[in-house]
């Protein structure tokens, strides 16, 4: 099947098989998928969070209103933003770049002074709707990746941010719970996977100039 076809096939499963779990290699392949997901200026200002534990995943439930998806699934996603963008944040990050391309780190100051003049132009709320954004990015490419997998998927905004950060301890790790993903195989009487998927016709989405 085509990378379209498996676009074709998935939808938001409202209903997992909780006796199913994602094969190892298959994860392994979502989460690779995920590592490489581009995000501005290759900062990758979020942080991803897989949480199998019951016990987490029965007080997750409770923050996200009940719903099924976060015991059912066989992981939960969660997609956290990074909150402390500082200088600190990009030193590390040029550090890295410098060790992984094997270059002088003196060769990459432009690259570095280009970054911090991005973050010390925006507020903290501006920084961190950027690294939100950059979060989502992540989210669509687990979203395709699990689809070229066969393995089903449920991107959920419905959650308590504030109870998420308690109950995972975001806050003192820097991070804040933005979207979460549930993943795993959809239950057969899911009537979701019956319908017809709806999408504005092609003349009225793409606007060509």
């Amino acid at each position: 099947m085509s990378l379209l076809d498996k676009l074709k096939w998935r939808y938001a499963t409202k209903k997992f098989d909780a006796t199913k779990k994602i094969e190892a290699n298959k994860l392994e392949y979502i989460l690779d998928a995920v590592q490489l997901a581009p995000s501005s200026v290759g900062l990758q200002h979020f942080r991803v969070l897989v949480i199998e534990d019951a016990d987490t995943r029965a007080k997750l439930r409770e923050a996200a209103y009940g719903q099924s998806q976060i015991t059912d699934a066989s992981q939960i996603v969660v997609f956290a933003a990074e909150t402390n963008l500082n200088e600190d944040y990009v030193k590390n990050f040029i550090n890295h770049v410098a060790v992984s391309r094997n270059v002088e780190r003196e060769s990459l100051a432009d690259f570095e002074a280009m970054i911090l003049g991005t973050i010390n132009a925006r507020t903290p709320e501006q920084l961190l709707i950027w690294a939100q954004k950059q979060a989502y990015i992540g989210l669509g490419i687990l979203l395709t990746a699990a689809s070229e997998q066969d393995v089903d998927s449920c991107p959920m905004e419905g959650f308590d941010v504030a109870k998420f950060d308690e109950i995972l301890g975001l806050e003192e790790k820097g991070l804040t719970a933005t979207v979460i993903a549930a993943i795993g195989y959809r239950a057969e009487d899911d009537a979701f996977s019956q319908l017809i998927k709806v999408r504005k016709p092609k003349e009225e989405l793409f606007i060509h100039i």
